[in-house]
């Protein structure tokens, strides 16, 4: 009893997790767009330092505790990395916002980058963060917990904002719906390559993730009205980043819940 209250303090169930100061303009719109600024303050982008000293942004992440964000496997190698929170445009010096660097990165021990599967990773932050109107976790969605065909869910991220085009400067989020386990294992779909451990959202041909997005969060609200991060973005087509019938993969975090405690007790 006395490790799981420790993992629910830890995960940020001992306050408020999910519900932006600053409430994200919400609509059914297609097509990615400008977010409110600070309405999804769990995003943040991982950064990694070029042989000129100059960072740059690579993937995305969620805090999801004041000192653990939750990103991709397949955003970590032997670089030298920072997590930026609080930010919305990647170019301006934005108050309230802050580098912190890693204290531990731990890649899943099962990460298979062949057929990418288990592409998940914690970051355990130097130092807490502190909660502001721009900084506050998200929520985990209950273990195994499956969202219906169809259910809206919004992706975020600096990703490009289209096939070979440049990487965003301000934080995008675009409606995903889900596609359930059923419709994206179809052959002219997915077909095997997606795993129950997956989960597939979009694939209308006209909004996607793209490169840049990696590791960033789907973000779907709970019947309480939480936001809960149920996907890890982790792949899409290679073709174009908006290919009918190949929606965004991610990583679905509700078959992780029992890993990512695990690694937080332990580390």
């Amino acid at each position: 009893m006395f490790k799981l209250l420790i993992v629910a303090v830890c995960l940020g169930y001992a306050y408020s997790c999910g519900v932006p100061a600053i409430k994200p303009t919400i609509s059914r719109v297609v097509g990615g767009h400008d977010v409110r600024p600070h309405s999804w303050p769990w995003q943040i982008s991982l950064q990694y330092q070029g042989t000129s000293g100059a960072w740059g942004h690579t993937c995305g992440g969620t805090l999801i505790a004041a000192n653990w964000v939750l990103t991709a496997a397949h955003c970590i190698s032997n670089r030298n990395y920072r997590v930026y929170l609080g930010k919305n445009n990647l170019k301006s010096e934005e108050e309230g916002s802050v580098a912190i660097t890693p204290e531990k990165i731990i890649v899943h021990e099962k990460w298979n980058s062949l057929f990418i599967v288990n592409d998940i990773a914690l970051i355990k932050l130097s130092q807490p963060v502190a909660r502001s109107e721009s900084i506050e976790p998200a929520c985990l969605p209950p273990a195994e917990k499956l969202l219906s065909n169809d259910f809206p869910c919004y992706v975020t991220g600096w990703g490009r904002l289209y096939t070979n085009g440049p990487i965003a400067d301000n934080l995008q989020q675009a409606l995903l719906p889900v596609v359930d386990h059923a419709t994206c294992t179809q052959r002219d779909w997915w077909g095997s390559q997606v795993k129950p451990t997956m989960l597939c959202a979009g694939g209308d041909g006209v909004v996607s993730g793209c490169n840049g997005d990696s590791g960033g969060p789907l973000n779907c609200q709970a019947d309480n009205g939480t936001w809960e991060v149920h996907g890890v973005v982790s792949f899409g087509s290679g073709l174009s980043c908006n290919y009918a019938k190949k929606p965004t993969v991610f990583t679905r975090v509700s078959a992780y819940n029992d890993w990512i405690s695990q690694q937080i007790a332990s580390n």
